[in-house]
């Protein structure tokens, strides 16, 4: 185990919550591409893996109830490459947390970045909600880079509720999910992304709904400033009797370039897909009421975004 700096501690506080202090419930805490601190619970055990990749693997026993785990990772400095493949196992009939989140500080010229590769297994009945915000810092003209992929598989009657936000400041960032949802399961996704000056961001969700009365849900708000460019790109995939809607609703500003490609493929006469997207530019009768309400067009803007992305 190694000491949190001061870095590593702030970028803490944005993305998981921290408050210099122990978190409550089980915790790995990642720092630098390095273990920081861990513990386990009666109910939820850490271990690192064993396969010999960096990384851990997270067991939750069945039936258990209203606990968190919580799995930062932190990169205070730039010229670190890390990289860590996280697996977790959720017994039968649990409920459960999980806090990620993740913070990149870089006052560099060389490039720092995360590469986490999450897998889920729900075992039948058991429900989780995954907590996911992502954060980039610094003065540095090295890229601050966040590359998550997330293998998901639900089993009968499972649900996850995956909830991810990237607060600002990521340079770069390729966010790939694969999910595999069984009979009587649903996944849900809610994506908030935000990008600025030169960041370029994609997102790739592909989601085989195999089981007879899957459902999924994918939801993605964006706003994006600068030169920035994103990319959403979302595939429903209906075997079987199943429900799946994807929307994508942007906001762009500036100079920045979004491109949004939902798809879906019904293999199931029975499968019922929906996909919208829409990509626009802030209202000018909304930036005009609030400005006549005393804010500068600045402070309106931010209203606007704020209310667009929560």
């Amino acid at each position: 185990m190694i000491k949190l700096n001061d870095i590593t501690k702030s970028l803490l506080r944005a993305v998981s919550g921290y408050e210099d202090k122990e978190f409550i419930g089980a915790y790995n805490i990642r720092q630098d591409g390095e273990c920081a601190a861990r513990k386990s619970t009666d109910n939820i055990k850490i271990t690192a893996r064993e396969d010999g990749k960096s990384g851990i693997e997270v067991h939750i026993k069945p039936g258990t109830k209203g606990e968190s785990v919580y799995i930062p990772a932190c990169v205070s400095c730039g010229n670190v490459a890390d990289l860590t493949y996280n697996d977790f196992f959720i017994g039968e009939d649990a409920d459960v947390t999980i806090i990620a989140g993740c913070g990149v500080h870089n006052d560099s010229e060389s490039e720092s970045f995360h590469h986490g590769i999450h897998r889920f297994v729900m075992e039948r009945g058991s429900k989780a909600s995954y907590i996911e915000k992502h954060l980039g810092t610094g003065s540095g003209k090295g890229d601050r880079r966040i590359d998550p992929i997330t293998e998901i598989e639900l089993k009968e009657n499972s649900y996850l509720f995956m909830d991810t936000v990237q607060l600002g400041g990521v340079d770069t960032t390729d966010r790939k999910t694969v999910a595999t949802v069984a009979s009587g399961a649903k996944l849900v996704v809610h994506e908030r992304l935000m990008t600025d000056g030169e960041d370029k961001a994609t997102t790739d969700f592909v989601v085989n709904l195999t089981g007879e009365n899957s459902s999924a849900e994918v939801i993605s708000r964006s706003v994006a400033r600068g030169k920035s460019k994103q990319k959403f790109i979302s595939r429903l995939i209906g075997e079987n009797v199943c429900m799946g809607h994807s929307e994508c609703d942007s906001l762009i500003a500036d100079e920045a370039v979004v491109f949004a490609e939902p798809a879906l493929e019904a293999i199931s006469p029975d499968a019922e897909l929906i996909h919208e997207a829409a990509i626009g530019k802030i209202a000018g009768e909304q930036l005009l009421k609030l400005c006549t309400l005393g804010l500068t067009q600045e402070e309106a803007e931010r209203v606007i975004i704020d209310g667009f992305l929560s």
